[in-house]
């Protein structure tokens, strides 16, 4: 039984969509430690509510589904948008939804984007904030540099099981950041969407590093050897389909995404994080410590 909402609903909730990724469960937690009243969003309803305990209010939400959108958007001014990975039509998929909330009232939308998406016409995110810049809403994009947490959840067997991180991101510097402080950037936007209005933040951590700098340092964490060879596109495109079992739309915009890393066009540094939050961002190096036992592999047992 999922627990009961404990929270008021006399205040305009703040809807996060994604609210069981990586960022939106971050993004939640920073809204609740804040004193918001949150709608999470998800496709299961009944795993929002546990994932939460009874703190926010839970709903039924998915892009490609109308029945779903009435509910989660009413009463609704502010909201948090993320793009669910398996969705790259943004025309079709998406923008529905979004007419549907304007229409409901939603007056302001932070936007997970993609650092260096307003030059990325190939990655959906592109879409997606040109749909929302011409739609008369407010709006905050939040353009990330690439997650840490990708190495612990989409390469987290590679690295585990394999000893390798396998990306085509040839010799190009990579600006990582933390899923933590992405949210945190994104939350103040949400808390307070006057001072972010049509404003565009670029979080990244402190340093940008290769991927064979990020191999040296999970070694160092790991106490193992962890390689990097340098897949070419097409290496990785058929890794991630028969072993990672991506869908191919995802395949092909995560290919895009390491791309940008191979042209060197990832490594760009901010102090964004600082600004907006007011502490500094998270060097890999450190957050890798705090997920090593991800990459641990068992203890054998003696039979």
């Amino acid at each position: 039984m999922e627990p009961p909402y404990e929270g008021t609903r006399d205040a305009d909730p703040i809807l996060v969509t994604g609210s069981l990724g990586t960022i939106g469960r971050s993004v939640v937690e920073s809204l609740l430690a804040a004193g918001r009243p949150v709608r999470a969003a998800g496709r299961n309803r009944s795993r929002v509510a546990e994932a939460f305990a009874g703190r926010t209010e839970a709903v039924h939400f998915d892009f490609t589904e109308p029945g779903t959108w009435t509910d989660a958007f009413a009463g609704v001014q502010v909201m948090f948008l993320m793009r669910p990975p398996a969705l790259s039509n943004i025309a079709r998929d998406m923008v529905p939804a979004l007419e549907a909330a304007k229409a409901a009232g939603v007056t302001h939308i932070v936007v997970l984007s993609l650092q260096g998406a307003e030059t990325n016409r190939f990655v959906p995110h592109a879409a997606m904030e040109k749909w929302v810049r011409s739609s008369g809403l407010d709006w905050t994009f939040v353009r990330p540099s690439f997650f840490m947490e990708n190495l612990s959840g989409t390469h987290v067997a590679d690295i585990r099981d394999r000893d390798e991180i396998l990306v085509p991101a040839g010799t190009g510097a990579t600006s990582f950041v933390s899923g933590s402080d992405v949210a945190a950037v994104a939350a103040t936007g949400l808390l307070d969407p006057a001072a972010h209005r049509n404003r565009a933040w670029t979080p990244t951590g402190p340093e940008a590093l290769t991927y064979s700098q990020v191999a040296d340092i999970l070694s160092a964490v790991l106490g193992r050897p962890i390689s990097y060879p340098k897949p070419g596109g097409l290496r990785f495109a058929m890794h991630a389909l028969r072993t990672l079992h991506m869908p191919p739309a995802m395949v092909a915009v995560t290919t895009a995404i390491y791309t940008v890393a191979r042209l060197g066009r990832a490594g760009g540094l901010t102090d964004d994080v600082q600004i907006v939050t007011g502490r500094a961002p998270v060097p890999l190096r450190e957050w890798a410590e705090q997920n090593r036992a991800v990459w641990e592999r068992p203890t054998p047992t003696e039979p």
